[in-house]
């Protein structure tokens, strides 16, 4: 399944997207996998749903796009108490095609409109660059990880080969364009 890239003029623009889009892929897993009972198990207390997880986290990516880079077409919220896997997995493709762009042009080398990286309305924005990558980078392994131990708590355990999955960057690499795994050089 390779995806078609928007177009990088740097490496590290061109691995910032493919890393992203292996990081939605991730995403993309771990919905695929999960047991359809677990997407709206409530769990004690005053935790987020994993409906709840997943739709934040694409909620997340539009206002990084229309704070960043509001030239882009930024794609719809959605209401975390009423979307489905289906609903959440098309809209987190979209997002993640929006913030592949985003950090294309941000990291492409070439002036264009992407100066800084505003991350929400309350942080002062960051000058583009890897920091911008890891913070988003971060923010997904954060939510995958409650996702997977909230899978487990409510007794929902998502099978081994999904969870070592999550750490075969390698296999995926090759699906995103990179046939000799992570390397600016691909």
């Amino acid at each position: 399944m390779t995806k078609r890239q928007p177009k990088v003029h740097t490496q590290f623009g061109q691995a910032a997207v493919r890393i992203f889009a292996v990081s939605d892929r991730l995403n993309q897993m771990l919905i695929e996998q999960l047991d359809p009972a677990a997407w709206g198990a409530k769990p004690p207390g005053k935790t987020r749903t994993i409906a709840a997880i997943f739709t934040h986290m694409h909620n997340v990516r539009t206002k990084w796009v229309r704070l960043t880079a509001p030239h882009l077409k930024v794609p719809p919220q959605l209401n975390r108490a009423h979307s489905t896997p289906r609903q959440v997995s098309a809209a987190l493709a979209g997002s993640a095609a929006r913030c592949a762009e985003m950090l294309a042009e941000a990291l492409g080398g070439e002036e264009g409109r992407i100066r800084k990286f505003r991350r929400d309305g309350w942080g002062q924005p960051w000058p583009v660059g890897p920091e911008m990558l890891c913070y988003m980078l971060a923010h997904e392994a954060h939510h995958r990880g409650q996702v997977c131990m909230l899978a487990h708590q409510l007794g929902f355990r998502l099978p081994n080969q999904v969870t070592s999955g999550l750490w075969s960057w390698e296999k995926l690499w090759k699906e995103f364009g990179s046939p000799d795994g992570p390397s600016y050089d691909s």
